[in-house]
């Protein structure tokens, strides 16, 4: 009988949040994440086929949990406002919560090697930011936005504001401060009522 492996998936993506919030993605190799897990690094070849690999699961993997929460906050209310301002709040709120991939986060996956992914993992990355964007149009549907100059508010409101309050403390390498959420929040609100 095969003895169950020592390391889970996760752990070893966990490494790699770590070092990639720590070192950016150039921090991320083969024999690094298997040094800060204390596994040999010919174990690391047994779940990723090489370092590209490694880097689409560890992108693919943060980014997707972001999303989760996020569509869920547009889709959490039947008031599309509110429901906006959720979505806004939870851009900080889920960088409060797990800074190291917020950080991460902040390097974008061509950062993180995906010229290079495989089909599948483009596939994925896509069907994620697909979602975002359809749900974002059903948003402003909603709202009545059907111009261009609407939805780039939108876009502004939803992602591009609440990641710039994120990206300023996490770059520095501090706390996101106490009243972020409703920073974003408040900037959300006031592009939506315009």
């Amino acid at each position: 009988m095969a003895r169950p492996p020592r390391f889970d998936t996760d752990q070893i993506l966990d490494a790699a949040v770590r070092l990639a919030a720590s070192a950016g993605p150039g921090g991320v190799t083969m024999s690094a994440v298997a040094q800060a897990i204390g596994a040999p690094s010919g174990s690391m070849y047994h779940r990723f086929a090489g370092r590209t690999a490694l880097l689409a699961e560890v992108w693919l993997r943060t980014v997707e949990r972001f999303q989760e929460g996020y569509l869920a906050g547009l889709h959490g209310d039947a008031d599309p406002r509110t429901a906006a301002r959720g979505a806004a709040r939870h851009v900080v709120a889920w960088s409060r919560a797990r800074p190291e991939e917020a950080a991460l986060l902040l390097h974008g996956a061509a950062e993180f090697g995906r010229a290079d992914w495989s089909e599948e993992h483009t596939r994925r990355a896509d069907s994620g930011n697909e979602r975002v964007y359809a749900a974002i149009g059903s948003l402003a549907e909603a709202l009545g936005v059907a111009d261009d100059r609407g939805r780039d508010r939108i876009t502004l409101a939803l992602i591009d504001l609440p990641l710039s309050v994120v990206r300023r403390h996490l770059r520095a390498g501090g706390p996101l401060p106490p009243h972020a959420e409703d920073l974003a929040e408040e900037c959300a609100a006031a592009l939506l009522t315009t």
